[in-house]
């Protein structure tokens, strides 16, 4: 399982994170390294990658823009899914997934977060080198928001 941080307009994230000691401490088990325009971490579990971001909250906060789960190869859950997935095993992440984002990444910075409507199109990873497409998971309530 990964996590992937994805950072703020115009934040060096990975150099960021190298620069404190208290992130380079809760990442020092770890190897992140860049992807996706942004920091990913390989996890063995749900839970670790929780609490992982949990540790990092302060940079979460300050310095990203999002946290994404992958919860199956190539799909990603947003951080308030995977917390009803992990705590409140109040879902069960299995396809098709009704609420769905299309996350695109263009020259390692993320441009747009739009609602997939159809249901069953192959769109994981779709892309070129430069531009990359993610399919992300997300709540009922956060497919809502725009």
């Amino acid at each position: 399982m990964n996590v992937l941080f994805l950072p703020r307009e115009g934040v060096e994230l990975f150099r960021t994170l190298h620069l404190s000691e208290t992130s380079r401490d809760a990442l020092r088990f770890y190897r992140p390294h860049e992807r996706y325009g942004g920091v990913v971490v390989t996890m063995s579990s749900l839970g670790s990658a929780l609490s992982l971001a949990s540790d990092l909250r302060w940079y979460v906060k300050r310095y990203m823009r999002e946290v994404l789960f992958e919860i199956m190869d190539g799909i990603f859950c947003t951080h308030e899914l995977a917390r009803e997935i992990y705590y409140d095993r109040s879902v069960l992440p299995e396809e098709p997934w009704n609420y769905r984002r299309l996350y695109v990444i263009e020259d390692n910075r993320l441009v747009s977060t739009d609602k997939v409507t159809n249901t069953g199109s192959d769109i994981k990873h779709a892309g070129q080198e430069s531009k990359i497409s993610i399919e992300v998971w997300c709540t009922e309530h956060e497919y809502s928001l725009d």
